[in-house]
């Protein structure tokens, strides 16, 4: 590895690491990417499972012993379930011992007057309205933003949410029901919290389909790399 991989350049001009012989700066560190993959694939498995526990298949004749479609749907959406859960988590943690940019995902860049130019920067790039976009080591501004609602929020309720559900099924006393039985108390009933339960799942697809699209578009167009970054953890910057 040479001098130049673990270079560190600041957020606001990352453009020094083009103008210093193209650096790679190394963003991404191994837990946050495994997180990543292993978070994506458990929120693909928990959105087939939990649509189909709100519109279940069809029944089948015969002896339920013999056709447990349903009860082996629940299994799985509650095991990708802990596995989101417990994924956040290590995720959370890791930001306490990580690299600065670990941190990007449970803070607001929105506190200073050069935040808010930076994401209205970002937002004209999106509409097609800027040349060029600007270049960030980590997430851009409106990104951050982004993460911050619709994976660090979104994720908290979808867990408090799913888990007070989960305690309802393992009835009253259980590790669930006194973990998160306030939720079901504080939206005043089961169905409330099956109805949001569901909303968010929505919401974390529509999050999802917009996140990937934005990923190709940003590999394409902008003067950095995006996909191969969460792949090998390193920023490559082009002219």
């Amino acid at each position: 590895m040479d001098s130049t991989d673990n270079a560190t350049v600041p957020e606001e001009s990352p453009l020094e690491a083009l103008a210093s012989g193209g650096k790679r700066i190394y963003v991404y560190e191994a837990p946050v990417r495994l997180w990543q993959w292993i978070n994506a694939l458990s929120v693909i498995v928990l959105a087939v499972t939990g649509y189909l526990i709100g519109s279940p298949p069809p029944s089948v004749t015969g002896e339920a012993s013999d056709h447990y479609i349903l009860g082996t749907i629940r299994f799985i959406h509650f095991s990708a379930g802990y596995v989101f859960a417990i994924g956040f988590l290590g995720r959370i943690l890791w930001a306490l011992f990580g690299n600065r940019y670990s941190r990007e995902l449970f803070t607001l860049p929105v506190f200073r007057k050069k935040d808010l130019e930076n994401i209205l920067s970002e937002i004209r790039w999106y509409l097609f309205l800027e040349r060029r976009p600007h270049m960030y080591a980590g997430h851009n501004p409106l990104a951050q933003v982004m993460m911050f609602f619709f994976v660090f929020l979104t994720s908290l309720f979808m867990i408090a949410t799913g888990f007070a559900l989960y305690g309802e099924g393992l009835q009253a006393g259980s590790w669930a029901d006194r973990m998160f039985g306030w939720v079901v108390v504080l939206m005043g009933q089961p169905q409330t919290v099956h109805t949001l339960h569901h909303l968010g799942m929505w919401v974390l697809m529509v999050f999802v389909i917009f996140h990937v699209y934005f990923s190709i578009r940003e590999e394409i167009m902008s003067r950095q790399s995006m996909i191969g970054t969460i792949v090998n953890g390193y920023r490559n910057f082009r002219q």
